[in-house]
């Protein structure tokens, strides 16, 4: 078996158990309000801005279109959004937060320090990882559109 291989030497696996985890904790929060990890990411970006079109909001999240619309849809069944095709052009699509999708902003607002709280990691580490983390992003990005290859 070649060392390289084995799952303990993979960077990819802590931070894929890693992401797994953190969804794992919000997912106790989101609960009463049958709110999906991804659905709160898009709730950030609206809460930071809205409307928002919604390629911006995949390409803030990283994701597809395809993945987010369907996200958006399953929102504005909720009463949480709407969508509404601009008025500068008829192609794009504008989310836009509703009233209930605001106060929903009010609940969540303490929940990134609860979990906080639960992780024995003192600021200054999380800081790190967080900065760590944000970088190595931006390398991969580059990587996939093609500006960096080693």
């Amino acid at each position: 078996m070649n060392k390289k291989l084995l799952l303990k030497n993979q960077l990819c696996f802590p931070i894929y158990a890693a992401s797994r985890l953190i969804t794992q904790l919000y997912a106790e929060h989101f609960k009463a309000f049958d709110l999906t990890y991804p659905q709160y990411l898009v709730f950030m970006v609206l809460w930071e801005k809205a409307p928002r079109k919604v390629t911006e909001i995949a390409d803030l999240l990283l994701l597809d279109t395809g993945t987010v619309t369907p996200l958006i849809k399953r929102m504005e069944t909720r009463g949480w959004v709407t969508r509404k095709r601009s008025a500068k052009d008829e192609r794009t699509v504008e989310v836009h937060l509703t009233t209930e999708g605001r106060k929903l902003e009010k609940h969540f607002t303490s929940v990134p320090d609860k979990l906080l709280c639960n992780v024995e990691c003192n600021r200054t580490e999380l800081l790190a990882i967080y900065k760590n983390l944000n970088k190595l992003n931006e390398q991969m990005r580059k990587t996939l559109e093609g500006g960096h290859h080693e």
